[in-house]
């Protein structure tokens, strides 16, 4: 997944927050529902942000780790 998503995707995913937690933030105002739907597509933003990041270094590990082991059964 893309880091971040565009204006379409971002809408498309806020509608679908709205939609799924239409019942639980029934009581608050529109304008405070739009403002959490948004705020949530943020947040799962910024953790797939966090993610990939932290993924890198993992990467790198994996692949030095398969290295080294394809070394050692060669030797």
């Amino acid at each position: 997944m893309k880091e971040c998503l565009d204006s379409q995707s971002r809408k498309k995913l806020e509608n679908k927050i709205l939609a799924l937690l239409s019942e639980t933030m029934q009581p608050l105002p529109k304008e405070f529902q739009m403002m959490l739907a948004d705020d949530l597509v943020t947040a799962f933003e910024s953790r797939v942000k966090v993610l990939n990041r932290a993924q890198k270094p993992m990467d790198c590990y994996v692949e030095t780790a398969s290295e080294i082991e394809h070394q050692l059964i060669e030797a």
